[in-house]
This record gives C-alpha cells, structure tokens and sequence, in this order.
C-alpha cells in the first residue's frame, strides 16, 4: 500500500489532500481512504466523502503526479475540453457560486469543481451490422456507413446522429424548395414557365439553391462514400454519392456550358438540368435516416428501460441498525458492498443484497416478469431496481455497479444484440457483391439507353443509370438480420429469458432434446426433513437433535434441511467433536461422548451397524422422492431422516408445455434412481438417468448430440456447467450459480422451466420475423433494380424517376425496421 503525495503539497513530509489540494500530515491524517491500492488522505471528513464518491473526477485529470489543482478536474483537451466548456461549475465552499466551463470562485479563490454527472466516462460506440467495429464516440461505421449505436444502454441517452441528421434535413428542405417549386412549375406549365422564368435564369436559380443542399446537406453521404471506397468497402453510399455527384455536375456543365453538350442533350429551350433529381434525393435519404435512426433508437426501448430502472441515489445506514444510526442519501456509485441501506415504502431497491430488518412485498416484475409482488423478510435477497411496496426494509449490500443483476442483465442483452446469428451468412454474401453488380447495371441501362432510347436519349440515359444507383439499397438487406435480433433478445429481457447470442436464439427454434437436472432445476433445489423415523426405543427428537449436532459441521446442502428442521423444533443441538466427512457416503463424529454415524447402510455396516429393521420403510420413503439418511448410535441403529426436495409448483405446467411442443425429455442427475424415477414419475418424464456425475451429463448430451439430435440441456450448479457448454443451447436458471449462468447461452432469470417454453416461441417468432425481412429486402432489390434500369419502358412506357427511386431506397429500410418492431408484442 502507498501514500501518493502531491505537488500541491508545500510541506515536507505532507501530502495533497486530492480535493482542495491543503497540505495533510500522512502521519496524523485522521481521514483517509483507499482507493486501488494508494491510500489518499484529506483535510475532513466532507473532502473524503466526496472523493469516495467519484475518485474519477478528482484524479483521471491529473496525469501521475496528483490532482491539477484543488478541487478542480484540471485541465482537458479534446471531447473533454469541449465537454468541460458546457458543463456547469460551482465552488465546494460557497455552492451559490456556479458558471459554465471552469475556473476559480470570486469569493475565496478556490477552483471551482464540476458537478455531478458532469464528465461521464466515454460510451463506446458500433454498427449493428458489422459489430467488430468499435469506437470511443459516435461516427459512422467504415464498412457500411452506417450511423453507429452506443454499445451501453442508458436511458434518455442523446442521440448527436439524429440531430445533426435531423438539422441537415430541415435546412434542405428549406433551401431545396425553390429547385422542387421550379422542376414542378415546368413539368405542369412546360413551355410557359420558360417563357417568364427563362432557362438560362432558372438553371442559375437552381444552381445556387442546391449547390448547399447537396454539398452541406448531403456531405456525410460523400464522406462515407469516399471512405467505403478507402476501406474498400462499398455500400449504400457509394451508390447515393454516385447517383447525386452524376446529376448535380450533369447539371453544373448544363448552366455553365450548354453549347458543349450533343443533340442528345438538348431540347426546345436548351440542355434541361437535373438539380431537382440531386436535391430531392438529399432531402428524401436524409428523411430516410432521421426515420430510421428513429426507428432504430425504439428497438433498443427494451433495453433502455430496464437500465433506466436503477434509481440515482440510496439512503446509506451507518453505525448499524440502532436508533442512533445516521442516515444519508449517496450517489448509488459510491455504494459499497457491506454498506446497510434504508428502502423506504414506493422506493426501488437500489443493488443486489439481503433483508437485515423489516418486511414487505417488493415487485420483481422488472426482472421476472410475474406481476404479484415477492414477500421479503429478514434472509430474504433482494434485486437491485425492484420496487418496494409499502414495508420499511433495512438490507445490506451484497452485489454493486456492475455486478448487480440488473447491470449483468442489460450486459448479457446488449452482447447477444450486437452478436450475429448464423443466418446473416447469407445476407453478408449477397452485400459483398451487391453494390459492385448494381453499378455495372447502371453502366449497361447507361449504354443501352444511349444506343436505343428515344430523344433526348442521352439525358434519358443519365435518369435511367441514376435512378437504377439510389434504388438499389443494401441497407436493407443488412439491417433484416440485427434489427430483428436486437427487438427479439429485448423482448425476452423483459419477459424474464435472457439470450446470450444471436447463436443461441437461432438455434433454440430447431431444439428436439432438452436434458434437465433434477435439483434446483425441477425442485426447489432447497432440501427440507420430510420424515424423522426413530428405531424402537429412541425418541424422535433425540433422533432429531443428535443427527442436527454432527450435521453442524458439513456443508452438505442436506446437512443444513437437517440442521435447519431441528432449529424449527426448538431443539437446541448439543456439540459435537471429531467431525469427518465420508465423500459420497456420510459424516462420523462424537457427539455426548457417543460415536454417532449419519449415511448410507454401507457407512453403518463398517461400524457394525445393521440398518436391515427400517430398510422397507427406507425403500417407501425413497419411492416418494425422498434421500434417505441413516442415523447410528455407538453401534445402534437410531433411526433414518428422509429428506424431500420439494418440486417446483411450475415444473408440471412447464413439463406438459415442452412436451407438447415436441420436445424429448432427458432427466440426468446426481441423486439415488429410486428417488430420481419416483420424481420423474411424478412429472411424467420418461427417460431417466441417475447418479451421474458432471463428466457424465456432458456424456450425455454429446452421444446424442453424435446421433443427430439438437440437444438442450437446462441446469443450475456448478457441476452442470460442463453439459451447459457442451449443448447446442445451455439454459441456466437464474436462481442458480453464477458458473451455469456463463456458461449458458439462455438464463431463465426466474428458474421457471415454463420460461423455456417462453424463449422457444420468442426464437421462432424471432426467426420468422428474420426471413420475412430477407424475402422483403431481396424482392425489393429484384424487382426495383430492373424497373429503375427501363425494362418496362417498351411495353409500358414507364421510367422511374430518381426522385420515386430514393423514395423507394427509404421505405425499404424502413419496411425492414418496422417488421423487426413487430416483435415487441409477440405473444410469450
């Protein structure tokens, strides 16, 4: 551990406090705190405070040596020196005191200190379509142009894309009017339009209105151009560049130079321009992308809404339970694990942690997704972002920031967003030669054109290659894909059923087999003492207490049903010495001067106890489910305790759904056959098998994985993590262990089997949802490629305009996004 001094310091021997910079004697520091792994010490308990709240502000500035200057972050450069200068600015001494950007306090000279929130850490951003790409802000993606989406979800985030996006499109659409009232002027009145406006002077009119459209307004399109050509990458906008750049210099050379151009060109009054076609085209792709960003920002409302959940603030309990505590409102960032918080009746439960005092009925629907609120008493957990009802809970932090299940959640949901589902394969083939094949049909509806097409036949040539460039959108085959996986995995979010992958969603539809573990998978996985069965001659709660004494000392999760049924019975264990564990076969010790043995008959057998008076009794209770446990005294058979894992209400409802969608059913598990098949028989699952170890179940799903079978496998433990990963699709339930959970590519968060069934109707609703957007995109792009090219011309005399062509470009992503949307209220 290390003391980080600071140049602010002008005393030997002392040390900067990192807030106001005073000098602060290491050796007498009466505040302190550490902070990975340097310990910092300050003048008072305000200064440390508001240092353990947010280290970040006072020392990412300051570079090795300590802070800048005071309380101020110091000097920044860059995004955080444009971020710095509208950020409001107050003084730590004197808070009525506050300015934008930084600086010093008029009163006391102190430096003015940033305000909460005021430097957030830098948001990485990607595509949706290509998510190896990523960034520290926001940009356009180098692949497909694509405006690129946070990775994190947080709620009311700006959006600068849509903005900035959003100002071009008005401006355009302002300054663009009058080539749109002109063009149409002409195309209405023809010749008499001419007459009063003239050619040469409306050719000018429209020069000087849509050289800005195109070349302010419509400039991200040619930077993105011109980096998909760098990245050798092309895309949408290298087709809008080439179409737009062809009509506005068409148009240029026609103001500037109209004795220059052929016969072929020229009509009655002269060499007719284009700049309407340029300047609409702008106007219609930048109301496309405002359209789309939009669009594209509710896809994500799921995801947003759950991160929005989290409140700002607890109210922290220091110095315990009493009447004497303090109590304080904290930034939850400053929320430590172990630290005891209040939540008070209608506040939400600010991190992950257990009920120390108090009782009341939270809502959990948030991350559940059942609607009737969770009885919580002392020992109970708590959720972070849940919400209180109307009791007092006092808790103590357990699982902070981001390692909350909220935080994990939005983590979990985020990934599978931005990860590719198998399927895009096919998309991504197809986009790699798209954009190369519609410009060489442009060339050839060029040359053709030219060579057959009627008077003016050359202009008509230039229309016809145009439009064939801006109808021709690949963004809408991009965007079938992830639209779909991003509305699909938030849809599951909140319905409980988190999807790792896009992998893992696309294969769940295609599942035959599902594998389950029996505990805590069909169980509760919370073993409870059934039956106490004394032998002749012993006492039932003698039989209970000593068997509870020796317990004591295992970790078994039986031991503690047996410790816990005598707690409940009031009965007071005695001690117990010389406690050793029998792997697999029971515990031996000493307990009131008697050696005492908890097992198997086996166990009994080698101390010469014979357990053959309660074996039927033994077999009965093992019939009806449950683990039977023999009890010997000295060399006295004592009893048995038969110890139920009660099965879950849901399970037999979750049994009957799954096979009735098909499903075959496999029960692999650890425990005794006799009470694995009486459970099995229960719920109506056919094939079982028992007493199997880890290596075993990871067996199991590979032979028949080997055989041709889409196998599942659900589980909890630790010891059901190698099957997990070895599985097709590994679905973890969310009551169980963290080493399931990541190994899993599906988490049930509410350990409800009935939730599989939940996530196979979401995969196949997802996956149909996918091929109706790839038949939208391909059918768009076959019929609207020729059309624009003029094959309909010479039997019906149509031509699409390149204005209808970039109406169309639009509307066939937006098609896509709004089918993806569909997914949203999917019934589960």
């Amino acid at each position: 551990m290390s003391v980080r001094a600071a140049p602010a310091a002008d005393l030997p021997g002392t040390a900067a406090d990192p807030v106001c910079g005073m000098a602060v004697d290491p050796a007498g520091a009466a505040h302190s705190h550490e902070h990975r792994g340097q310990t910092w010490y300050f003048c008072g308990p305000g200064c440390r405070d508001r240092f353990a709240a947010h280290p970040e502000r006072f020392l990412a500035p300051a570079g090795a040596d300590g802070p800048a200057s005071g309380h101020g972050p110091g000097p920044a450069e860059g995004p955080a020196a444009a971020r710095a200068a509208e950020t409001w600015f107050s003084c730590p001494m004197d808070p009525e005191v506050r300015q934008r950007g930084p600086g010093t306090c008029p009163k006391c000279g102190m430096a003015l200190d940033a305000e909460p929130g005021a430097f957030p850490p830098a948001v990485e951003h990607t595509c949706p379509m290509h998510p190896e790409v990523v960034r520290d802000g926001p940009g356009s993606c180098p692949s497909c142009g694509m405006a690129l989406e946070p990775r994190t979800a947080a709620p009311d985030a700006a959006n600068p894309e849509l903005d900035d996006m959003t100002r071009r499109f008005r401006r355009a659409a302002l300054v663009g009017s009058p080539v749109f009232v002109l063009a149409m002027s002409e195309m209405l009145l023809g010749e008499r339009v001419s007459a009063v406006v003239g050619r040469t002077a409306s050719n000018w009119v429209q020069l000087a209105c849509a050289t800005p459209v195109v070349w302010w307004a419509g400039w991200p399109f040619f930077a993105r151009a011109w980096a998909s050509v760098v990245n050798r990458s092309p895309n949408m906008f290298t087709l809008i560049a080439l179409g737009v750049g062809a009509a506005w210099f068409y148009s240029v050379a026609a103001t500037l130079a109209p004795g220059l151009f052929p016969a072929g060109f020229r009509m009655a009054d002269g060499v007719e321009p284009y700049f309407d076609t340029s300047v609409v085209i702008v106007v219609l792709v930048l109301l496309g992308q405002v359209l789309e960003l939009r669009a594209r920002g509710r896809t994500g409302a799921a995801l947003r809404a759950l991160a929005g959940l989290a409140p700002a603030a607890a109210r922290r309990v220091s110095g315990g339970p009493d009447a004497e505590s303090r109590e304080e409102d904290v930034p939850l960032g400053s929320v430590e694990a172990g630290d005891l918080l209040r939540v008070r009746p209608g506040e939400r439960v600010p991190v992950d942690g257990v009920v120390v005092e108090g009782a009341s009925a939270v809502d959990e629907s948030m991350i559940t997704g059942e609607p009737l609120p969770v009885e919580k008493r002392p020992g109970a957990r708590v959720v972070g972002a849940t919400l209180n009802g109307n009791g007092t809970l006092l808790m103590r932090a357990e699982r902070v920031g981001a390692e909350t299940l909220l935080a994990r959640i939005v983590t979990m949901v985020g990934e599978a967003q931005r990860s590719r589902a198998p399927i895009q394969r096919l998309a991504d083939r197809v986009a790699s030669v798209f954009v190369p094949a519609v410009v060489a049909v442009a060339a050839l509806a060029f040359a053709a054109w030219s060579v057959w097409g009627p008077e003016p036949r050359l202009a008509l040539a230039l229309v016809s290659s145009v439009a064939v460039l801006v109808i021709a959108c690949p963004c809408a085959l991009g965007l079938a894909t992830p639209m779909a996986v991003m509305v699909g995995t938030g849809r599951g979010a909140g319905a409980g059923v988190l999807i790792r992958n896009a992998e893992a969603l696309e294969t769940l539809e295609r599942v035959d087999t599902l594998v389950v573990d029996k505990t805590g998978t069909l169980t509760e996985g919370r073993p409870a003492v059934a039956a106490v069965v004394p032998a002749a001659g012993v006492d039932e709660a003698d039989l209970l207490r000593t068997a509870a004494a020796l317990e004591r000392g295992s970790e078994h999760p039986l031991a503690e049903a047996v410790v816990r049924a005598a707690a409940d019975r009031g009965l007071a264990a005695p001690p117990a010495a010389g406690f050793r564990a029998e792997i697999g076969r029971g515990v031996r010790g000493t307990v009131e001067g008697q050696e005492v043995t908890l097992g198997t008959p086996a166990l009994l057998a080698e101390g010469g106890v014979d357990a053959a008076p309660l074996a039927d009794r033994a077999e009965a209770l093992r019939r009806e489910g449950q683990t039977v446990v023999f009890v010997a005294v000295g060399n006295r058979l004592a009893g048995l305790l038969g110890v139920a894992d009660p099965v879950k209400a849901t399970t037999p409802e979750a049994v009957r759904q799954l096979r009735a969608a098909g499903l075959n059913l496999v029960m692999a598990t650890g425990d005794d056959p006799v009470t694995a098949e009486a459970v099995a028989a229960r719920l109506g699952i056919g094939e079982v098998i028992a007493g199997v170890l880890p290596a075993d179940k990871r067996r199991i799903v590979a032979e028949r994985q080997a055989a041709g079978r889409v196998v599942a496998m659900a589980g909890d433990g630790i010891n059901d993590a190698p099957a997990l990963a070895e599985a097709a699709v590994g679905i973890a339930m969310g009551t169980g262990t963290d080493v399931a959970m990541e190994s899993a590519g599906v988490t049930l968060v509410r350990g409800d089997l009935r939730a599989i069934a939940q996530a196979r109707r979401l995969s196949r609703a997802t996956m149909r949802n996918i091929r109706q957007n790839l038949f939208l995109a391909f059918v768009y792009n076959t019929v609207g490629v020729p059309v624009a090219a003029g094959l309909l011309y010479p039997v019906f005399g149509l031509l699409v305009s390149p204005i209808w062509a970039s109406a169309a470009m639009t509307l066939s992503s937006l098609s896509v996004i709004a089918n993806a949307l569909r997914l949203r209220r999917v019934d589960l």
